[in-house]
């Protein structure tokens, strides 16, 4: 989603005559987006800004804080980083032309005097200039309140984006050049659309549906459409459904389970069960089989006994995730769990943490090797950093390979055979295919 608003901010910054700067020490206006999910994210602003601060010092220059951590802290951001000229949260946005105008012109902006209601609005596009992927953001927001979550506290409660709209920046995508899509939200599957005029509801399941529809009218422009990230509890049999029987749909699910005990599950406020989860686990494979998983496993909330942590691993070996996103509870403050008891002792939640990455790598490279002379479909991403005459290429699975190839081809479809196994990455002899 970050990386969604700051394409659209420099849409904004392009249209009205900006351009970007070789290296920010030469820029006369800089926009930080920000994320508040971790609070390591905000020390690194942090640590960003008092770089801009000592730059201060020796020129003239805008600096503008946006995004979540400008949402959360506010005005108040000016105390802690003095050099901070602007504070611009995601609900207040409207008002960055305006911002712009004050800068372009050599004038404050006086918020005070800024009388419109601040409220999210979705931007018409959110590609970056020249790229091939591009996410669509379709919802804002979360509803869910987890114990240990900030989302709800900065991007405030769920709105769903009009439908028209997002098929309408699909369209603008596939003649951009746009080839793979990914929908977007706080909490994707739980989008709801509700249509006044013709009094009835749009639902995640019948925009999967429309968005199909609109990357098949494409003509093969866009072939692969994903999306995240998925909260068990609003994924439903009509979803998956919609995936299996529209091939636009990549054989891929992020789906967050964080963590494997009901214990653990109830106080983290996730409303479902480690069996609902499972269920829908057998769900996915039975309809797609040869889907590939992924998810966010969350280690040491508090309270959290050696025998729920056991949980964890058997839930892992059970649905063996291609790969994960692991990381242990700090206290958020501002959150639910922050007053918690019974927090987990650092050196027990870095040792179950060790465990939990070791039985992922296990798990990857069983799975990884387990694919070794198959045939794939990837999307050719770009060059190899080590080997300038290697095309980076990602199946459809959310598998890396690499191959040889002209750079001509970066942004094409083609199909190769999975031949052999380096690290997380396959190689290919050639790319065999194209599929323009």
């Amino acid at each position: 989603m970050n990386a969604a608003e700051s394409a659209a901010l420099a849409l904004v910054l392009k249209e009205r005559g900006w351009v970007a700067a070789d290296i920010a020490e030469s820029a006369d206006l800089v926009v930080v987006n920000t994320c508040s999910v971790r609070a390591t994210a905000e020390k690194r602003v942090f640590g960003r800004l008092a770089l801009y601060a000592a730059q201060k010092k020796k020129r003239r220059f805008t600096l503008i804080v946006a995004g979540c951590m400008a949402s959360r802290l506010g005005e108040t951001l000016k105390k802690e980083a003095a050099a901070v000229d602007y504070v611009m949260g995601t609900d207040a946005r409207s008002a960055f032309p305006l911002i712009l105008e004050a800068v372009e012109k050599g004038t404050a902006f006086d918020r005070a005097a800024y009388t419109e209601k601040p409220a999210f609005s979705f931007s018409s596009f959110h590609a970056e200039a020249g790229s091939f992927r591009s996410f669509v953001p379709i919802m804002h927001g979360c509803n869910n309140f987890c114990a240990y979550c900030i989302v709800p506290y900065v991007r405030g409660r769920e709105i769903s984006r009009d439908p028209a709209s997002i098929l309408g920046e699909i369209r603008l995508l596939a003649e951009k050049g746009v080839r793979e899509i990914t929908l977007l939200g706080q909490n994707v599957n739980s989008y709801l659309w509700k249509d006044g005029a013709r009094e009835q509801n749009i639902d995640f399941p019948a925009l999967l549906d429309m968005v199909a529809d609109e990357v098949e009218h494409t003509k093969g422009k866009i072939r692969w459409v994903r999306f995240l990230s998925s909260h068990p509890k609003d994924l439903s049999s009509k979803a998956i459904k919609v995936m299996a029987d529209r091939r636009v749909y990549c054989r891929h699910l992020h789906l967050c389970v964080q963590h494997g005990s009901n214990a653990v599950l109830a106080a983290m406020n996730r409303t479902y069960t480690r069996e609902r989860y499972l269920e829908l686990v057998a769900e996915l494979r039975a309809v797609m089989p040869g889907i590939s998983l992924s998810t966010d496993i969350l280690i040491g909330f508090p309270g959290e006994k050696e025998e729920d942590f056991e949980e964890i691993l058997t839930l892992m070996e059970q649905v063996k995730f291609l790969y994960s996103y692991m990381y242990h509870y700090n206290p958020r403050e501002g959150t639910a769990a922050y007053s918690l008891p019974d927090r987990v002792p650092d050196k027990i939640k870095q040792k179950r943490l060790a465990k939990v990455i070791a039985l992922q790598k296990q798990h990857t490279v069983e799975l990884l090797n387990a694919r070794i002379g198959a045939e794939s479909t990837v999307l050719i991403e770009g060059l190899s950093r080590r080997n300038k005459d290697e095309l980076i290429c990602r199946s459809e699975r959310d598998e890396m390979v690499v191959a040889p190839g002209d750079p001509s081809l970066i942004g094409e479809f083609a199909g190769l055979t999975l031949s052999l196994l380096r690290g997380n990455t396959f190689r290919a002899k050639e790319v065999r295919t194209l599929f323009r």
